[in-house]
Parts: C-alpha cells; structure tokens; sequence
C-alpha cells in the first residue's frame, strides 16, 4: 500500500472515532472475514491478535512472532478499502520504533498494546514502564508522518480477584497512558460492569474501549455509559463458531 493511502486512512480513522460514539470496530482474522464486516457496512475494522492466532493454529498471547503477524496482516489489509487497526498484544519484544514501522509498512493505520508482557512470564508492566512505551509508539508514528491510532490497553482489572479494589490503581494508568498520547484507552475485563465502566468513562477525555459479545451485549447499553469505542476480541469469532456447530449439528453422524 502507497504511503498516501496509509495517511488517509489513518487521517479517517481518527474522524470515524469524532463522529461515532461509540465507534464499532467488527474484530476480524482473515480476508473473508474483513471483506464481510466491511460489506455489512462498518466504516472501519480491528484485527485481534485471539482470533488471527487461532485462525492459523498458533496460541494467543504472542505465539506468533512479530513478522509472522505483519505477513498474515498484509493480505486482510490489503483485502479492503477501509482503515485497519491491528492488535498487536505487548509489542512482541519490538521497540516502539520498530512495531511502528512494521505496522505502517503493510497498511495498518491503528494499534492495539497491552501491558501484559507475555514474553516475560505474563507480568504486568508498571505504569511508568506502559507509560514510556506507548509514548515512545506516539512518537514514532509522529515521526514517521502516519497519525496512527493508539489504543492503550491495560490488564490491571484482568489480573485483580477483585476488579472493583482495583479501581483507582486502574484510572490512575488509564489517565498516564492518555498523558502519554494514547487516543484512546482499553480496560480490559469490565464489559459486564455498569458502575465501572462509567466510572472510567468518566475518568479520561480519550474515547475508552470495551469488549463485546455481538450477540449478548447491547450497543445502546454502551452508549449509556460513555463507551467511546467498540471491539469484540475474540468474542466474535466464538459466536460464529457457536452458531456453526448449531448448524452443522443436524447432519453430524
């Protein structure tokens, strides 16, 4: 892809986020997947690390390495005429720089970075440590000339036995990582939560992101609560998985 497309979709991906609160972004793994929610109608698409990784028989959780990503990346992007942005888990032991330039190359305009480092035994990075690294993405792709979309994602509410103890622990990092240039922040585990899910809707001024089911959850439900931003991780591929084995099951032997 020419770099002028690149900027021009990263440029209306940042619209798409102003005009639609909340922003659908469907979550797909591959071409046939991205062509169908573009055809469905959504201005926009995520590509989730959850799926992708179990669509080519690899694990979740960096069990692809980096260029193994961009080469199965490429094609979806490629594939369809709107802005992509891709999750690129913790970052895949790159620096900033490098994913940043990885990602531009095949044609993602968005990014999605999470502070579980999964090649460091899953610990939770700090917030200073998240902090830098996001910043130092907002900075490359500044540099690079591409306004990339970056979606800070953090785990604290993932890895807590109780998600609303760690509340103020989870808007301090949030608020940080909007500091640092995030466009939009991701906490991750409270899709099913109203008073924390309003809680930091009201905490930041960048859009925030939550999970959904597409078949359980209710996009209005979201609305109501702030939610600036949708994806559905994995969630998407399991209700089509689901609904596949109700059709199938019928003519199993």
């Amino acid at each position: 892809m020419d770099s002028r497309t690149t900027v021009e979709r990263a440029q209306r991906l940042k619209q798409l986020h102003a005009e639609y609160r909340p922003l659908v972004l469907p979550t797909v793994w591959d071409v046939w997947s991205a062509r169908t929610a573009a055809a469905a109608g959504f201005p926009a698409l995520t590509i989730g690390s959850h799926p992708l990784a179990d669509s080519r028989g690899a694990d979740d959780h960096e069990g692809q390495t980096f260029e193994e990503v961009l080469s199965a990346v490429r094609p979806i992007i490629a594939a369809v005429d709107v802005p992509v942005s891709v999750d690129l888990e913790s970052g895949y032991g790159q620096k900033p720089a490098d994913l940043v330039a990885g990602l531009i190359e095949v044609g993602g305009v968005g990014l999605n970075v999470e502070d579980t480092v999964h090649s460091d035994g899953g610990r939770l990075r700090s917030t200073q440590e998240h902090v830098s690294y996001v910043a130092d993405l907002r900075a490359a792709a500044d540099d690079a000339g591409v306004p990339v979309w970056v979606n800070g994602r953090t785990d604290v509410f993932l890895h807590a036995k109780d998600a609303s103890g760690v509340l103020d622990q989870a808007i301090e990092r949030l608020r940080a990582l909007e500091q640092a240039g995030a466009d939009s922040v991701y906490p991750v585990g409270i899709q099913d939560d109203d008073d924390l899910l309003a809680a930091v809707t009201g905490a930041v001024a960048v859009p925030v992101n939550s999970t959904a089911h597409p078949l359980r959850h209710d996009l209005e439900r979201f609305r109501r609560l702030g939610v600036g931003r949708i994806t559905y991780g994995p969630l998407l591929q399991f209700a089509m998985a689901d609904t596949m084995k109700d059709m199938l099951g019928p003519w199993a032997p």
